[in-house]
């Protein structure tokens, strides 16, 4: 599969913001934009830079091999200022590198088809999302911890 890109914080500004990528091509993209190698399941502090060697913002960049990642692909995270500037930026120059946008709720359904998630719980993070009471979200968060799937499970049984 092609390697995606997002933002992956709130809309709006914000202290932090987060770009994920997801794919092949995610820890290539990212080592560019860092200009350093990152360790798997380590924080780097970094100053992202663009194609031109100017520097974005500085943050932390976070690289999780596909065994380790919720998608099952190889994923980076990279951690900045909440900018929506600066992170357009970052989503910008990681499409110049090979990477596309991500469609909505593309990030689980890569984590469903690399069956790291079965489809209960990939639909349980959309419900999280969207809950409005605490009820709601209780219930969400049951079902992707897998309550549900185990429960349906054992019925089949």
């Amino acid at each position: 599969m092609d390697t995606i890109v997002a933002i992956a914080t709130a809309p709006g500004r914000g202290g932090i913001g987060v770009i994920r990528l997801s794919g092949q091509q995610s820890y290539a993209i990212a080592t560019a934009l860092c200009r350093r190698e990152l360790q798997p399941r380590y924080a780097h502090f970094c100053q992202f830079t663009d194609g031109e060697g100017q520097i974005i913002d500085n943050g932390l960049a976070l690289y999780f091999p596909d065994k380790a990642s919720f998608t099952g692909e190889p994923v980076v995270e990279l951690q900045g200022h909440g900018s929506p500037v600066v992170l357009d930026k970052l989503c910008q120059c990681a499409i110049a590198l090979g990477a596309r946008m991500a469609k909505p709720g593309e990030f689980s359904e890569r984590a469903f088809l690399n069956n790291k998630i079965d489809l209960a719980q990939a639909e349980a993070i959309a419900d999280l999302i969207e809950s409005s009471t605490q009820q709601a979200a209780r219930s969400a968060m049951r079902s992707l911890q897998g309550v549900f799937s185990e429960q349906i499970n054992l019925f089949l049984q």
